[in-house]
């Protein structure tokens, strides 16, 4: 079998890739990041370098974040720049959500041989292409094209975190809570042994106002709280790793 590199915490090994587990991060804007932020895929990837003995892959076909003078995905200025170029990789994008990502979910799984898809998408997709229904459905399509890709992946789905425009809308607050219902309905119909989905649980005491730096994008705190949700979820449900240490999402900003 061919030996490929991997980001683990054992510096400069090697290991085939069956051995590993292959984490893809799918997500918008607040999993992409922009230009500055660490994001918290950084802070997953801290979290899984925690463990020595779990031999992990970050994979994905893009690796940048946004950059906002361009608005387009161009820079790859991270907070940290030491964060590795291979634990950089990822499928996400600022304005994409589940209507996007359902039609080319299956070929990048495919091409970066996943195993486990870590998903945050929905809020965009609400505010501005989907309704509720429109956007469950989207999901549901998603998680069928990455069964396409390996009949035995792994997901993560994280529900909707309504940012600061559902206090002043009612009935975008509404489409939100809707979605989250049909999400974790979609989840418990299409849960398959072989082919495990996870609903995350919204992060705890997750406040927008200061877990953000705008009202919808995490800043630190916020990263630190999403990564936990993922992390918690793998840990509990199918004892991957440990709990995300509590103590991490009190640390205040590396400097950059």
């Amino acid at each position: 079998m061919a030996q490929v590199s991997i980001v683990t915490s054992q510096a400069g090994g090697m290991i085939g890739h069956d051995d590993a587990m292959r984490f893809l991060f799918v997500g918008d804007s607040m999993t992409i990041g922009r230009a500055g932020d660490f994001t918290w895929r950084y802070r997953m990837w801290q979290h899984l370098e925690s463990f020595p003995a779990l031999p992990y892959e970050i994979v994905g076909p893009r690796s940048t974040l946004y950059d906002a003078e361009a608005n387009a995905p161009l820079s790859e200025t991270y907070a940290d720049p030491s964060f590795p170029a291979l634990a950089r990789r990822h499928l996400s994008g600022w304005g994409e959500g589940w209507l996007h990502m359902a039609p080319v979910i299956a070929d990048a799984a495919r091409e970066a041989e996943a195993d486990v898809l870590l998903v945050s998408l929905g809020l965009i997709d609400l505010g501005f292409y989907t309704d509720a229904e429109q956007t469950a459905d989207n999901a549901r399509a998603f998680i069928t094209a990455a069964r396409t890709a390996n009949p035995r992946m792994r997901m993560v789905l994280l529900p909707v975190i309504p940012n600061v425009r559902a206090e002043t809308d009612a009935p975008f607050a509404a489409s939100c809570a809707r979605f989250n219902e049909l999400l974790a309905k979609a989840v418990a119909d299409l849960d398959d042994p072989a082919s495990p989905l996870l609903l995350a649980s919204r992060p705890t005491a997750y406040d927008i106002h200061t877990d953000t730096y705008d009202g919808t994008h995490p800043g630190p705190s916020g990263e630190h709280k999403l990564a936990a949700a993922f992390a918690d979820a793998m840990h509990q449900a199918w004892a991957l790793g440990g709990p995300y240490a509590e103590r991490q999402a009190l640390e205040q900003p590396l400097p950059a």
